[in-house]
């Protein structure tokens, strides 16, 4: 992929993902804005499908919205409500964890920085980007298995590791897109551009694509 291609690739992927469902997380900042439904949701969400990340986030969202009242239910309460989730046991002791310290160091506010949320125990970088853009309408770039594989197989970067791509985005990426490229990149991998066998016959990217590590497809 040329340079100047990932224009025209963004206003195609802002057409076409109007036939995809939206990722969960931005399904929950469209509805709340808040940055800790946000923060939490995206914590529930990691390696988990997002029909069962919603449901779970629903269901603990009516027990707790903010860090205060998250800390007065017990980790079996929360574990209840998040099942099925992957690694649920270990995610409700990370909401607790994180409740807990936005309230003692932050007063329960969440952080607007990426390197501030970073200091979060079980706060990457995916989830600081996505707190920051989706709840706080700030600059970042939030780079998952999507936008890292898709990225690169595009030949638009080069890059071995999703924190190598974020940094490689940030030099290349127009700052207009930072935004809106994991929200339209998610869907596009779920759907379209998948992991294994990406139906590229019925992509219209494909003239842009140079198929990297594309083996078979359909």
């Amino acid at each position: 992929m040329k340079d100047q291609d990932i224009h025209a690739c963004i206003r195609t992927l802002q057409k076409e993902v109007l036939c995809w469902d939206e990722p969960v997380v931005g399904v929950v900042a469209k509805s709340t804005r808040d940055p800790f439904q946000i923060l939490t949701s995206t914590v529930l969400s990691l390696r988990t499908r997002d029909q069962t990340t919603m449901e779970a986030a629903k269901r603990l969202f009516r027990l707790a919205t903010t860090p205060q009242a998250m800390l007065k239910i017990t980790r079996r309460r929360i574990e209840r409500a998040i099942y099925p989730v992957g690694f649920y046991r270990t995610k409700a002791g990370q909401i607790l964890n994180i409740s807990r310290a936005l309230v003692e160091r932050y007063g329960g506010r969440v952080p607007d920085s990426i390197e501030e949320l970073l200091t979060l125990k079980g706060v990457g970088r995916k989830t600081a980007n996505l707190v920051v853009t989706l709840g706080f309408e700030k600059p970042g770039i939030c780079v998952d298995i999507h936008v890292h594989r898709i990225s690169n197989r595009w030949g638009y970067i080069e890059t071995k590791t999703p924190a190598q791509s974020e940094e490689a985005l940030r030099r290349k990426l127009p700052k207009r897109y930072w935004m809106i490229y994991n929200d339209l990149l998610v869907p596009f991998g779920q759907n379209m551009c998948k992991p294994i066998s990406p139906l590229c016959s019925r992509c219209k990217l494909f003239r842009f694509c140079e198929r990297k590590g594309v083996i078979v497809s359909r």
